[in-house]
């Protein structure tokens, strides 16, 4: 055998041992190759990594805009993580505000322990708890689904913390669900689909092995979904009588079609807060933050800078 072919040899050898090794690490443990990737992606998109450590866990959150701008801090929804807010991220950076993207306890790269509750009240405390490891004395404050229960409570409890309050398709009203909740941790593609067509008015048509692959992804953090979601159906923690006490700029963003919290819904917070702003996406469900980001960004914009 002449010395070219004992070198493509072992090239294809390498070659496999390299592809096999990655199909291991991603059928032991996804997360780690999903976290390399996300730290390319977020470099590519001036955001820079980082994590504090918060009543003894560690938050990891991703961080850009100009250093000395007004501070916006964003908190992603169930089975969320900092990625989430991507869209909307760059034209807040562009508009010369600083953007804190935590990831809460239990998600993304944040620590994910098993005695931790993960109640809403809990990640609450976590998200304070941030803006006091980062020095953030007072901050303009969006959350999205879950995470806008989160920030009302936070805007409840701390209002000297929050200079505007923005929500985005929020949870909070004691209202119970018509879907069935174990639609968020999906055991088969079947149940993806549902879970899908629950999130997005025209969902994505997936071939059976990418289902099986996002289901695989997702199962890392299926049990802190449904400890947090167990918690949120004994009805504690529920914003309706808080509401009518915040006093600071609320800005309440909803997709027209939103079938996990419907538009009633935001329209019940947008009475509740006589001083809020409603404004309805279009054609937009419950990830209008991804999907409508171009629309919304213009009235996010507008709202922070009055």
């Amino acid at each position: 055998m002449t010395k070219g072919k004992m070198r493509l040899r072992y090239l294809r050898y390498a070659i496999q041992l390299v592809f096999w090794t990655i199909l291991l690490l991603f059928c032991v443990r996804p997360s780690i190759l999903l976290d390399g990737k996300n730290c390319v992606v977020d470099s590519l998109r001036g955001m820079k990594s980082h994590s504090v450590i918060v009543a003894g866990r560690r938050v990891h959150y991703l961080v850009a805009g100009p250093v000395d701008g007004p501070p916006v801090v964003l908190v992603h929804g169930l089975g969320g993580d900092a990625e989430d807010w991507r869209n909307l991220a760059a034209p807040l950076t562009r508009a010369g505000y600083r953007v804190y993207i935590p990831e809460l306890i239990g998600y993304g790269r944040s620590e994910k322990p098993a005695d931790f509750s993960y109640t809403v009240q809990n990640e609450t405390d976590i998200v304070v708890g941030f803006m006091d490891a980062l020095g953030l004395k007072k901050v303009d404050l969006g959350g999205w689904s879950m995470g806008g229960w989160i920030v009302q409570l936070v805007a409840s409890e701390h209002p000297e913390r929050v200079k505007r309050l923005i929500l985005f398709d929020s949870g909070g009203l004691k209202v119970k669900p018509d879907w069935d909740t174990r639609l968020f941790t999906p055991a088969t593609p079947d149940e993806l689909k549902q879970f899908f067509a629950l999130l997005v008015p025209h969902p994505p048509k997936l071939p059976a092995v990418a289902g099986w692959i996002v289901l695989h992804v997702r199962k890392d953090e299926d049990w802190v979904i449904r400890r947090a979601v167990a918690s949120m159906l004994t009805g504690g923690d529920t914003t309706d009588d808080r509401l009518p006490g915040l006093k600071m700029p609320v800005l309440i963003v909803w997709g027209e079609v939103d079938r996990v919290f419907p538009l009633v819904q935001g329209e019940t917070m947008h009475h509740l807060v006589p001083q809020s702003q409603l404004e309805v996406i279009p054609g937009c469900g419950h990830m209008a933050p991804v999907q409508c980001s171009a629309q919304i960004a213009p009235k996010l914009v507008d709202f922070l800078s009055r």
